[in-house]
């Protein structure tokens, strides 16, 4: 008994250290609605403010250091931006690296670069076609609870 109540307590401070980095920041609906207004989003590439807030809300949750393994490549970041085709995470065979950018740069709390990239995306597309989480829950809908009371 007395071994496993040890085992235990460790096994609470190790997740106590460990889980608070796995979080980056994670933005209100509202402060990304007003970075994605302040960047130029409204009408890029036929799209709404609405349609970013949903596509972010179903891909990261608002947090900076989403990650997602898909077995042969990885998204990053609060846009879920993909190995294979436009960043560099020095594992995805074959990767294109179309924003020039390392893809642990997408993990960080400044979305600059991000914004940059997740537009190079769209612009190419023309449009969100390229994110599941858009397609899936935000295409053809109603998005304007997304942006209402921002």
């Amino acid at each position: 008994m007395g071994k496993s109540m040890l085992f235990l307590g460790f096994l609470l401070i190790f997740l106590g250290l460990a889980l608070p980095g796995t979080q980056g920041k994670v933005f209100s609906r509202c402060e990304m609605v007003r970075i994605l207004r302040r960047n130029g989003f409204e009408g890029f590439e036929g799209t709404t403010v609405a349609d970013w807030v949903c596509l972010v809300a179903h891909e990261s949750s608002y947090n900076t250091k989403a990650y997602n393994n898909n077995g042969p490549s990885r998204d990053y970041g609060i846009f879920q931006i993909n190995s294979k085709y436009w960043c560099n995470d020095g594992r995805t065979a074959g990767s294109k690296d179309a924003c020039h950018i390392s893809c642990s740069k997408l993990l960080n709390d400044n979305i600059d670069d991000d914004i940059r990239c997740a537009k190079k995306i769209a612009r190419e597309a023309h449009g969100l076609s390229p994110w599941y989480g858009w397609k899936n829950h935000c295409r053809g809908r109603n998005l304007s609870s997304y942006v209402r009371g921002c």
